[in-house]
């Protein structure tokens, strides 16, 4: 998913100018995510304006997308515009920490920098989308916490092996996870991403379930066809 360009059933994203390309991470989150009652969503960290547009196509709400590179929220804003929907998308070039809204959102969607203590990439843009150096988890809950309306939904997609540690900053902060989908590649393969959603109260039981991206080579699993059968060309 490395092209200039990633053609979807109803847009397309260019990405030259964005440092993370398309990737299934972002995809997945971005059709997974509950956005059934919502009237405002916030994307945050945007990157080409993907989850953004696809959220778009998925309902009726309000979409702002915050993103810290100039060069990659320009690109979002451009794919915005060519998309069926870009007149209830709107790009905004900021810091989601310096961030402010009047109007709370009833979402917020994010696929986060994760990478902490490890080896930079040689592209600023590309290490500040990659590393959590700008956006730990818990100044992300912190923001959100402001952000976020009272009945509110945060959704994110992370490695397996962090879930514990965001889990424990969305506690912190008031927030504990509803919902976990753990993404498996193939049926023998461990999960490698979960797919987490948060809310503002204490969940007694979290929904937990793993889903299986394909079932063979090459072959998409039911599950997988419900997420993304609605923006993949080869799913039909």
């Amino acid at each position: 998913m490395s092209n200039n360009y990633f053609k979807f059933k109803q847009f397309t994203i260019r990405q030259e100018n964005c440092a993370m390309k398309v990737g299934t991470d972002g995809c997945l989150l971005g059709g997974w995510f509950d956005c059934s009652r919502s009237k405002r969503i916030l994307d945050a960290g945007c990157g080409s304006g993907l989850i953004a547009i696809m959220a778009a196509q998925r309902c009726n709400a309000e979409i702002t997308g915050v993103e810290i590179d100039a060069d990659a929220a320009a690109q979002a804003a451009e794919n915005a515009a060519a998309s069926p929907w870009g007149s209830r998308i709107n790009i905004v070039n900021a810091d989601m920490l310096q961030f402010a809204t009047t109007t709370p959102f009833d979402s917020i969607v994010c696929n986060p920098p994760y990478f902490a203590n490890s080896l930079k990439c040689g592209s600023e843009s590309r290490t500040i989308a990659r590393h959590d150096d700008t956006l730990n988890c818990g100044d992300f809950f912190k923001k959100a916490k402001e952000l976020l309306a009272l009945d509110g939904k945060v959704s994110i997609v992370i490695p397996c092996d962090m879930v514990e540690q965001w889990r424990d900053a969305a506690a912190i902060n008031g927030f504990s996870a509803s919902r976990i989908t753990y993404i498996k590649t193939t049926p023998r393969k461990m999960p490698k991403r979960a797919l987490l959603e948060f809310v503002r109260a204490l969940c007694a039981n979290t929904q937990s379930s793993t889903m299986v991206l394909e079932e063979e080579p090459g072959i998409y699993s039911e599950d997988a066809k419900k997420i993304l059968g609605d923006f993949y060309l080869y799913i039909m």
